[in-house]
């Protein structure tokens, strides 16, 4: 299912530029006689295969590279350390710019340097602080997911760090934290400059379109339903569901246990020119229209992020996830600089026989035994005995079990759960990884000095039983449909309502970004009552998202069957 990528079709005739001949002629036609050109790089794009690709159409012309303007490697690192700390995995959300890995006194050679008469080329992440802000501003832009598998097979580093030989999660860990986040807070001030768009997802296969078409394209997949493209990714528990039922190509994986379905700070998104597709990372959208996608009040109380996750975990075949807490909000705030935390729940998808989650802890343990054990099966060949401390619940398709922070959980073998859950990166308190190696060989980091301070100990068998599991209520019926309330619980801010349906079901933003996924069902149809926006076909456990300027759509089978009903969840932020 996952050939058909989903894409937004650009619906103007605009043109899409393949090949560095057709990208140089434009950047041409449009610079001239403009005398600086500016090709600003996200980090992780492809500086040297950039000056490869145009440098035979600008014989003659000056090209200055910023990477000899960055502060030197140990002055980066002594400048990131206070957020990036000594943990493997978590580090502090900061306010760091691009400007501040530069050296200023280069930074400003290099401005004086540029010739006054005659044409020049500054690129590299940084080359819209060199260049004057007249010039032609390119932008070279590029997926997460792709700078992670440029990390992993140790083609880059991290932004004038040189470290190609670090470990793929060490390089991940400072992108995410430091650098990325400099270059989204870039990406912002420079949006309405982008006089090119360039996508290097792709080696050796360049992409463009005009600034004034790719900001058209972002305004109009801010008013429609859409999807982000679903990245993949093997783990040390993975199963073989997705690979059956999504139609993945062999990869050569040992297995498939994530999907982020609806992750767009690591999803990208696909613009449509006729038979081309423009790739671009999907948080453009969030950071270029957060009131339009988000709606006023979520954009307010979050700012322009994403706060809804959509993502699959695929154990059928696979092994247990690791036990596991998320921090609670005053913690996360504190120690990680984070407003929300993550707030979560495992819809089942699909289930084997067998299939259990681990949920609460059970009645009248002690916590200082449990703590003790945990610490031993860290410190030595001892198995932490989970099921005398934690809560084994069955677990059947379309069960939903809730899961708010400072709840002890893990998904048990044999489960397909389509996580929905709050987006505070990657806080997750591994407590025990049932004694096994990560794909690399090397153990897991474990965080029993945060999880054990974030465990609720009161939640236990009693309370899970009323409080977390198959919380369903129904809210609404119509001619052909049913509407239920699944929670979450009165501690998360997201809501989730499934509807049951033979037909037609009327839906309605109310000013928020709807997310949804079809649970059940082959194929339906997402359209405008009033013709807004074209039929929008939706296949089985695909998750969609619908901005919140939509206001009124409906959802329906593409081909009903009789007695065949179709289900969807979906997830919005509670007023």
């Amino acid at each position: 299912m996952y050939d058909r990528f989903p894409y937004i079709e650009s619906g103007d005739g605009a043109e899409c530029l393949c090949g560095w001949d057709a990208i140089a002629e434009q950047v041409k036609r449009r610079v001239w006689p403009r005398k600086v050109i500016a090709i600003e790089c996200y980090p992780g794009a492809n500086v040297s295969e950039i000056c490869e690709g145009l440098e035979g159409f600008f014989l003659g012309i000056r090209i200055l590279t910023t990477d000899g303007l960055l502060r030197s490697p140990d002055e980066i690192d002594e400048m990131t350390r206070p957020v990036l700390g000594d943990d493997p995995v978590f580090g502090q959300m900061n306010s760091f710019e691009i400007e501040d890995f530069f050296d200023a006194a280069k930074l400003e050679e290099a401005r004086l340097s540029l010739p006054e008469e005659t044409p020049a080329i500054v690129i590299g992440t940084g080359a819209s602080l060199v260049a004057p802000k007249e010039a032609f501003l390119v932008y070279a832009d590029l997926a997460r997911w792709e700078i992670q598998m440029r990390q992993r097979r140790g083609e880059i580093g991290n932004l004038g760090m040189g470290n190609l030989d670090d470990l793929p999660s060490a390089k991940y860990k400072r992108g995410f934290f430091v650098e990325w986040r400099s270059a989204d807070r870039l990406k912002v001030r420079l949006h309405h400059r982008i006089g090119l768009l360039l996508d290097t997802n792709a080696p050796g296969k360049p992409k463009a379109i005009s600034g004034e078409v790719y900001r058209s394209s972002l305004a109009r997949a801010a008013t429609r339903p859409f999807r982000v493209v679903p990245f993949f990714d093997p783990g040390p528990w993975g199963g073989h569901w997705m690979e059956r039922v999504c139609g993945l190509p062999a990869d050569g994986a040992p297995n498939h246990a994530w999907c982020f379905d609806c992750v767009p700070e690591e999803d990208s998104l696909l613009l449509g020119f006729g038979q081309e597709r423009i790739e671009i990372p999907a948080i453009n959208l969030v950071l270029a229209h957060p009131g339009e996608l988000l709606g006023e009040n979520v954009h307010r109380r979050f700012g322009a992020e994403f706060p809804i996750r959509f993502d699959f975990l695929d154990t059928v075949g696979g092994g247990n996830l690791s036990m596991q807490v998320h921090p609670l909000t005053a913690y996360i705030r504190k120690h990680f600089g984070m407003d929300y935390t993550q707030d979560e729940s495992y819809y089942m998808l699909d289930a084997e026989d067998g299939a259990e989650v681990y949920l609460g802890l059970k009645e009248g343990i002690d916590p200082e035994a449990m703590v003790r054990a945990l610490r031993r099966a860290q410190e030595e060949d001892y198995e932490f005995p989970a099921e005398r401390f934690v809560n084994r619940f069955p677990a059947r398709k379309h069960d939903h079990f809730l899961i708010p922070a400072g709840t002890v959980h893990c998904s048990g073998k044999d489960s397909m759960v389509l996580e929905i859950s709050a987006t505070p990166y990657i806080f997750t308190f591994k407590l025990w990884d049932w004694g096994r190696l990560g794909l690399d060989g090397r153990p897991r980091p474990i965080h029993l000095q945060h999880g054990v301070k974030n465990i609720q100990w009161d939640r236990t068998t009693e309370w899970v039983e009323r409080s977390l599991i198959n919380r369903v209520e129904q809210v609404g019926a119509g001619d052909g449909w049913r509407e239920e309330r699944t929670g979450l619980h009165e501690l998360e801010f997201i809501e989730t309502r499934r509807h049951w349906f033979t037909g037609k079901v009327p839906h309605h933003t109310n000013g928020t970004v709807h997310v949804l996924n079809l649970v059940e069902g082959d194929e339906v149809l997402v359209e405008s009552p009033n013709g807004a926006f074209a039929p929008f076909r939706v296949h089985y456990a695909e998750t969609f998202i619908v901005p919140a300027a939509v206001g009124a759509y409906t959802v329906r089978p593409t081909k009903p069957t009789e007695g065949k009903e179709y289900g969807t969840i979906q997830a919005s932020v509670r007023a």
